[in-house]
């Protein structure tokens, strides 16, 4: 019996216990995995099952037989928390089996202020080693807002990091900022000479896009292999986007769907703040309803956001459907897990979730029994 087919006979019990709820398309459960977080940023998964939850403040948890181990990895970077910033992301090396290199984001000061800084290391029992930095945001910045930190691998094996413009909005379309823009690296950190503005003169040639306000989300398209992102608005006006190279997504020249020439409007876009954070693709038959549908977790929408898109043209968004609204809170993050469900976390903690929802923890939905 495998890891994870034990984890679901486990959970099977707690699944019918649970509260249903209703989607479009299926009837589901949510069940909770683990509590006792403090607000926890980014969900990912090894091969063996374990899952791994990082914490603004700087801690790498792990969670392995339903159960969070009560110390945090060690050998995490130094990590500056200030205003929105602190631990961001993790995602394992795609070959992670055999390297076992874990990737991650966060804040750090420099000599300039703070900025975001994508790291890897190696996972040694309960610690990182050989810890190396292979990217520092430049310049970084006084303001706490907007760092942008979900990290993303492509087909190819290329990382891709989002950067925001941090809080000074003529920065998203400056070619000498890293702020503002989706950052392309090979897996050691190395430029790729294919990058859009590689040998121009007075740009950062890690840049992949510019205009971008704060990425908080990221996902590849299964079937297409594309990057889709969303970020927030200015109090309205969150988008979703699909990443393109050299692409320029026109902020603060444009906004939401106002159109100009030269700079791509996204594909969707809320009117009414939703904030969203995290963002993930179903895969997998586990609920073949959900498969391919993009679900983005929202914090100041209190809900999880399921969208389909058209299988014929990979960038027409034709539904969209709030799950869960109101009922767990300020969600952060959403994951597709290796089981087939999808699982998110919450972040809570800070007293701006739904009443009753104080506690921050990682749950996963499951269909309706």
């Amino acid at each position: 019996m495998t890891r994870l087919l034990a984890l679901l006979l486990c959970l099977l019990p707690l699944a019918a216990a649970a509260q249903t709820y209703r989607s479009d398309e299926h009837a589901f459960r949510v069940v909770k995995v683990v509590e006792g977080l403090e607000q926890p940023w980014s969900v990912a998964f090894l091969p063996d099952g374990r899952m791994l939850v990082t914490e603004k403040a700087g801690r790498l948890r792990v969670v392995q037989n339903m159960k969070l181990n009560p110390a945090p990895l060690a050998g995490i970077p130094q990590v500056t928390v200030h205003g929105q910033g602190g631990f961001f992301d993790v995602v394992p090396h795609p070959q992670f089996a055999q390297n076992q290199l874990l990737y991650l984001s966060y804040a750090a000061r420099g000599d300039d202020g703070v900025g975001t800084e994508l790291a890897r290391g190696r996972l040694a029992g309960d610690r990182l080693e050989g810890v190396q930095v292979l990217f520092r945001q430049s310049p970084k910045g006084s303001r706490g807002q907007h760092f942008g930190g979900r990290i993303v691998f492509d087909r190819a094996g290329f990382v891709y990091l989002t950067l925001g413009d941090r809080g000074e909005m003529p920065r998203a379309q400056r070619p000498d900022d890293h702020a503002g823009s989706v950052i392309r690296l090979h897996d050691d950190g190395r430029v790729p000479q294919d990058n859009p503005f590689v040998g121009r003169p007075g740009w950062k040639p890690e840049k992949f896009t510019l205009g971008n306000r704060n990425m908080q989300g990221a996902a590849l398209h299964p079937q297409t292999g594309m990057l889709w992102t969303h970020e927030h608005g200015p109090q309205g006006g969150d988008e979703i986007n699909v990443i393109r190279a050299g692409a320029n997504y026109g902020w603060p020249v444009i906004q939401a769907n106002q159109m100009m020439a030269g700079m791509l409007a996204p594909v969707a876009f809320f009117p009414t703040a939703i904030a969203p954070s995290g963002a993930s693709f179903a895969r997998g038959r586990a609920v073949p309803q959900f498969e391919n549908n993009l679900f983005v977790a929202a914090l100041r929408g209190l809900h999880l956001l399921r969208v389909r898109i058209d299988p014929a043209a990979s960038g027409r968004i034709v539904v969209q459907e709030r799950l869960l609204d109101q009922r767990y809170g300020r969600i952060r993050d959403v994951v597709s897990g290796p089981d087939g469900f999808l699982y998110f976390c919450t972040n809570n903690r800070d007293g701006r979730g739904s009443p009753g929802t104080s506690d921050d923890l990682v749950a996963r939905l499951v269909p309706a029994l």
